[in-house]
């Protein structure tokens, strides 16, 4: 890890530290948690297409698996909740795998409309299976425990999840600087000179795939649980969008440039709640100018411009 990750890392954990005793009320530190749920699910997003360059437009569908194990389990089969959430990340890591091969075997916007396809599918599934789900109204997600002790209020899950983006933040940095990184790197600048040195593209684009996957299931029971209700909305196409959006206004093959874009557009539609239904334009608009004048992302293109000021 470099000096200036780990100063980033030491600054992201002060003002973990200081934001609630700071937030005037309960409605903005539960805003600070779905933003830090959004920087997790963002950074194991980034790894899969900021640093490998493989597209994922149905992201949000590894989130409902998540979210409706921890429901559907616990709801209708007595499953702890902590058994629940690892058998959604286990469905979501081999769905990931068995699927993996085939669609990255695609290119360009086929390969985006196949994972597409993918999201609208798990979707489709939580919308209609209604005996498990509860279809489009929902169903009740238990309470979580940890230990014995159960998470009841906004403190007590924003520092757990504070621990979790702190050590998803220090796990992707190392990562990120590990040869398993590099080759991620090396597959996004060309995958003919990567196979020429020797780099098994298949093995990492399944791998960061897979792991991507996981991220996601596990923060879609995460938010189950915190919500304690789930429906078919977590893995809706414009879900994934807002995801992608957040990978790409930050900057792609960025670690903070991650959790600047969740927290930027986690908080964006709070700000646009007296225009409702104007959502989906705004992040439409702020792709668009995004990718025309800084198509690297805000942190990589300001960073670039210090460092050329300096």
């Amino acid at each position: 890890m470099s000096r200036s990750s780990r100063i980033g890392l030491l600054i992201v954990i002060a003002v973990l530290a200081v934001l609630p005793f700071v937030l005037p009320n309960a409605y903005y530190l539960d805003v600070a948690i779905r933003m830090c749920i959004n920087a997790i699910v963002v950074l194991s997003l980034n790894m899969l297409i900021g640093f490998a360059g493989q597209i994922s437009l149905g992201h949000a569908g590894f989130l409902g698996i998540g979210a409706y194990a921890s429901a559907v389990l616990p709801t209708h089969y007595g499953w702890p909740p902590i058994a629940a959430l690892g058998a959604g990340a286990a469905v979501s890591g081999l769905l990931a795998l068995l699927v993996a091969r085939p669609i990255f075997a695609l290119r360009g916007h086929y390969l985006a409309m196949a994972t597409l396809g993918l999201g609208i599918i798990l979707a489709m599934i939580f919308r209609n299976e209604t005996a498990f789900t509860g279809g489009p109204d929902g169903i009740a997600v238990p309470s979580l425990g940890l230990f014995g002790y159960e998470l009841t209020t906004e403190k007590q899950w924003y520092w757990l999840i504070a621990a979790m983006l702190v050590a998803s933040i220090w796990a992707t940095l190392n990562l990120v600087d590990s040869p398993f990184g590099r080759a991620l790197r090396a597959l996004h600048g060309s995958e003919v000179a990567s196979q020429a040195v020797g780099v098994n593209i298949w093995h990492y684009k399944v791998a960061v795939f897979v792991l991507s996957a996981l991220g996601a299931s596990v923060m879609g029971s995460v938010t189950a649980h915190y919500v304690g209700f789930v429906t078919p909305n977590i893995a809706d196409f414009f879900h994934s969008i807002e995801l992608v959006t957040m990978v790409v206004v930050g900057g792609m093959a960025s670690v903070f440039g991650s959790l600047v874009g969740a927290v930027l557009l986690t908080g964006l539609p709070q700000a646009l709640a007296r225009f409702e239904g104007w959502e989906t334009v705004v992040f439409g608009a702020i792709l668009m100018l995004t990718m025309i004048f800084m198509p690297k992302g805000l942190v990589p293109t300001l960073t670039a411009r210090l460092r050329r000021g300096d």
